[in-house]
């Protein structure tokens, strides 16, 4: 049969069109080493989230080697958390539901969008090769606050990640010539062993103490003060580790002056970048 010149050319446009939509479709599963979604996580009570085993604390994990999971809770209008960190390079499981209608999580510029619906757990796999941002959207619709409900994915070089998180108790006020202490407690939350120093400052006083904090654990340093090498007055310190930094002030004061040489509890927060180590929270 002859196939005319005409005719030939438009099955040929149109064969390559079969295959360029075939590629691109194969290109947007795969290509971006980002897995399809799997929701079939499990189920979960929406009322007992907060006291569920993965749930309880939303956030990264560290599983080992180059693996992360993070949990995130959807609730009208927010995520927690809000803004994830992880390094590039890594294979990231999100676990996800919702404490009280229907949500959705959908990571911009990825194949990643699942309905989060309360009483399951929608459960997803993504490969993140390059450091970059992501936005994190609702497109479920879940009330008046729909639209201001978003959160942040962010994806850093690897070498610029970790889980590390210091707190510090230190009291507000002190007697002049008691001797007082500081506690700086280092968690580690990757599966790898960290090495670091911890060192305070105060007044002219400097103290240091080398850790080793195993993976998935915490040290805490203990540090002896002499306020009356400090002598009476305001003095501000400052506790270093691992490049984070917390800092206060001390207050001692002469017996007489009616100081109770009683401990504030002050606590220093949490220095994690990201919110959770260079993290966080692409």
């Amino acid at each position: 049969m002859n196939i005319h010149t005409y005719e030939k050319i438009w099955l040929g446009a149109a064969m390559a069109l079969i295959v360029g939509f075939i590629a691109t479709i194969t290109y947007g599963a795969v290509g971006p080493g980002i897995a399809m979604v799997d929701d079939d996580g499990g189920s979960i009570d929406p009322g007992e989230i907060s006291d569920h085993e993965r749930f309880g604390d939303t956030g990264v994990e560290h599983v080992g080697g180059n693996e992360y999971e993070v949990t995130v809770v959807a609730q009208a209008w927010s995520y927690s958390p809000s803004e994830i960190e992880v390094p590039a390079g890594s294979e990231v499981t999100f676990y996800v539901t919702s404490r009280d209608v229907t949500h959705s999580f959908s990571v911009v510029g990825t194949n990643v969008n699942t309905m989060v619906v309360p009483g399951q757990i929608s459960e997803m796999t993504v490969e993140f090769d390059e450091p970059g941002e992501y936005g994190i959207l609702c497109n479920e619709y879940c009330g008046e606050g729909h639209h201001t409900m978003e959160g942040k994915l962010t994806v850093v070089p690897e070498d610029e990640f970790d889980l590390t998180e210091l707190s510090v108790e230190a009291p507000d006020e002190v007697e002049a010539g008691n001797e007082t202490t500081i506690n700086a407690t280092v968690q580690n939350g990757m599966q790898t062993d960290l090495e670091t120093t911890v060192a305070l400052e105060i007044g002219d006083q400097q103290y240091e103490e080398a850790v080793t904090v195993a993976g998935d654990s915490s040290e805490t340093v203990e540090f002896s003060v002499d306020t009356a090498e400090l002598g009476a007055g305001d003095h501000d310190w400052t506790v270093t580790a691992d490049g984070y930094e917390e800092s206060g002030t001390l207050s001692v004061v002469d017996a007489a002056g009616g100081g109770d040489g009683s401990d504030g509890g002050g606590d220093g927060g949490t220095g994690n970048s990201s919110a959770e180590g260079g993290a966080g929270d692409a």
